[in-house]
């Protein structure tokens, strides 16, 4: 397979210090960064999955999850191989923790605007996601930029840990992340996922300003779901703004984490503690529950109800509540 040349990147010392994630991998000939797709190969650093599609479906924007963008619209999804996180309860671990480069299928930023326009006009763009999408940061850049040409949206479904250089970059042509917070803890992030929290609060902080955010938090019993901790991550969130979508997750057994399920009561009382300071908490995984719904932080009255992956709109217009005429951060 041939290998596209790495963008975001310093010399030091004859050694290639990456700049895409804050890992900073500083790397010499046949090295290989953490996330397993950037490696040095004949004095040049490359990029082994450029256009490397490993998983590639048209989903529901609500699938991401994203519930205030375009919420009903389906979105291009398409995932790679690599991770530069290594969390033992990863539900895409397939594709994030395995070497996937001969069951990929190999995409020009072209092919997937030709894509687009086949899947009709539901499908309102492109999600990078499935594994983290900064570490195919040069695919996601060119395709995202072009396709954002010719009028389509385009999506990170991120855990946050990216450099500055590489969300700049990005800004200008991604309209909404999901940004996956692990934990509200420094010793989970090291212990966990082999990163660090400051930089996923940083990217939240810095794309609110700039572009559309949501962001999740997968409720894992015992490990990230005390009182003190939630009550932690929900004032920092709603100190940048209380519009800002959370999604409390389900965790189930998976890949090396075997302990039950989190209990949907713990889940509820999760969405309640933060309901006190965020207009929007949602309950993911979770079939059938209301606490999918959106309702207006105004007049209270259901505004989009949603069922499994689906969504319809029952009061909602132009970005208003039709009942009490609120204005909400809502794109339809």
């Amino acid at each position: 397979m041939s290998r596209e040349k790495a963008r975001l990147y310093t010399r030091q010392n004859g050694k290639f210090l990456c700049g895409v994630c804050p890992h900073h991998c500083l790397l010499d000939e046949d090295q290989e960064g953490i996330c397993g797709v950037r490696k040095v190969q004949d004095g040049e650093l490359l990029l082994k999955n450029y256009g490397a599609c490993v998983a590639e479906a048209v989903d529901p924007v609500e699938k991401k999850p994203l519930y205030h963008f375009y919420p009903g619209s389906d979105v291009l999804s398409l995932g790679t191989w690599g991770c530069n996180f290594k969390c033992p309860y990863c539900q895409n671990w397939p594709i994030s923790q395995e070497e996937r480069e001969r069951q990929a299928q190999r995409r020009k930023p072209e092919e997937v605007l030709q894509v687009l326009k086949q899947a009709g006009s539901s499908c309102t763009g492109v999600a990078f996601t499935y594994n983290e999408p900064s570490i195919w940061f040069e695919f996601v850049y060119d395709t995202s930029r072009l396709v954002k040409r010719h009028g389509y949206k385009n999506v990170l479904v991120t855990n946050g840990f990216l450099s500055f250089d590489a969300l700049s970059g990005l800004f200008p042509y991604i309209d909404a992340l999901n940004v996956d917070v692990k934990a509200f803890s420094e010793e989970f992030y090291t212990r966990y996922c082999r990163g660090r929290l400051a930089p996923v609060m940083q990217t939240v902080e810095k794309s609110a300003g700039e572009l559309h955010v949501e962001v999740t938090y997968l409720v894992i019993p015992e490990h990230n779901d005390s009182r003190g901790e939630i009550k932690g991550m929900v004032d920092w969130l709603s100190g940048i703004s209380p519009d800002i979508p959370l999604h409390f997750s389900r965790y189930h057994p998976d890949y090396t984490f075997s302990q039950p399920p989190t209990p949907v009561p713990d889940l509820e009382e999760a969405r309640e503690q933060a309901l006190q300071k965020l207009n929007y908490v949602y309950l993911g995984n979770v079939p059938g529950h209301p606490g999918a719904h959106t309702y207006c932080p105004e007049c209270r009255t259901l505004l989009i109800e949603r069922g499994g992956f689906r969504a319809v709109i029952r009061g909602l217009e132009g970005g208003k509540c039709t009942y009490c005429g609120a204005e909400l951060r809502i794109y339809t």
